[in-house]
């Protein structure tokens, strides 16, 4: 594929390792972040040392906190901000030329839910909600096995472009056709957006036990697979009951694929958070689970299993789903059950 340009909106890990490997490939890639460190270390050093430090950047990448510069103009444009700011932020770019005629193809990489008075919405839901009419189930959902560091080094990794524009969804994964990178189209985008939030939630209670494994006699590498298989089927049942067309979906990269190196990996925060509330009691500092998330920052790092575990309960609630471990998970992070609580329920002990 010929040089594309390419604008990722949010300078965050995932962002920019998908920017290395974009740019690894020869396309141009300018980032957009809110903060000042973040564009000053990429466009100085080649380096995001806030939030993917340690691994040099290729120099071709530019970073800059005016998004509308970022947007305008580009071919491709990749959404990478937090859940929480999501539509907020692309409002700011909603009257850019090349978006208002949708002439731009957008993708999104970020994960979770986001928050409504209607209830708890999906990614492209909330992006197409704020943009043009022109991008209504044209936009494309990135998602897999994919923490930012190894992308950023290059190491072989597996993604999905889920989309209902078929046309997109190629474009994308040839986008994408880069060293490093393996890509796959899907339909199924509701599906592969509910097993990208609801995995983060498994691998906290993943981390959890994986902590109390050190010096547990009945808890190991058994009962963590146990685990596993146990947040996969939850997984498919709530995107099911969300409307995942596809069954494969959960039996692909973006499913068990994705779900096991949350989990497994060293670079996992989900699962590191797990550990740290055995760990260092951590939730200590919360009264409960609304208090975590209003202040998350104080963790030092993003556990969006944390905020997705509040969702996937609100949604589980609203459909009268059975998912045990998602649930022991929410009784735990809202001061309602301890970690002992949720392992004796979860194991029937």
């Amino acid at each position: 594929m010929s040089e594309k340009t390419v604008g990722i909106i949010g300078g965050g890990a995932w962002g920019t390792g998908i920017a290395q490997a974009l740019a690894r490939g020869g396309h141009k890639v300018e980032i957009w972040a809110l903060e000042e460190d973040v564009v000053a270390s990429i466009n100085n050093e080649h380096e995001n040392k806030r939030f993917l430090p340690g691994f040099k950047l290729e120099p071709s990448i530019t970073c800059s906190n005016d998004i509308w510069q970022v947007a305008f103009g580009k071919e491709f444009i990749f959404v990478a901000s937090p859940s929480i700011f999501l539509a907020s932020t692309l409002e700011k770019i909603n009257t850019v030329p090349n978006i208002v005629d949708g002439s731009t193809v957008i993708a999104a990489l970020t994960k979770g839910f986001v928050p409504s008075k209607s209830g708890p919405k999906l990614i492209l839901e909330t992006i197409e909600s704020a943009l043009p009419e022109v991008y209504k189930d044209c936009t494309v959902y990135v998602a897999g096995p994919s923490h930012a560091e190894e992308v950023a080094m290059g190491k072989i990794t597996g993604l999905v472009a889920a989309s209902l524009n078929p046309k997109n969804s190629i474009r994308v994964r040839e986008l994408l056709k880069v060293p490093g990178l393996m890509v796959f189209s899907s339909f199924d985008i509701i599906g592969t957006q509910i097993c990208a939030a609801a995995k983060n939630v498994v691998a906290a209670v993943y981390g959890a036990m994986d902590a109390i494994a050190e010096t547990s006699d009945i808890v190991g590498d058994n009962t963590e697979s146990l685990l596993l298989a146990a947040g996969l089927n939850e997984i498919q049942t709530l995107g099911f009951a969300m409307g995942a067309t596809h069954a494969e979906t959960f039996t692909s990269v973006s499913g068990v694929g994705d779900l096991d190196v949350t989990c497994k990996s060293k670079y996992g925060r989900n699962r590191r958070f797990g550990q740290d509330i055995v760990k260092t009691d951590m939730l200590s500092r919360f009264k409960d689970i609304d208090d975590l998330i209003a202040n998350v920052g104080k963790i030092g790092y993003l556990p969006e299993g944390a905020i997705a575990c509040k969702y996937v309960h609100e949604i589980a609630q609203k459909k009268d789903l059975k998912l045990p471990l998602c649930n022991a998970l929410y009784k735990v992070l809202n001061k309602e059950s301890t970690v002992e609580d949720m392992v004796k329920e979860l194991l029937n002990l």
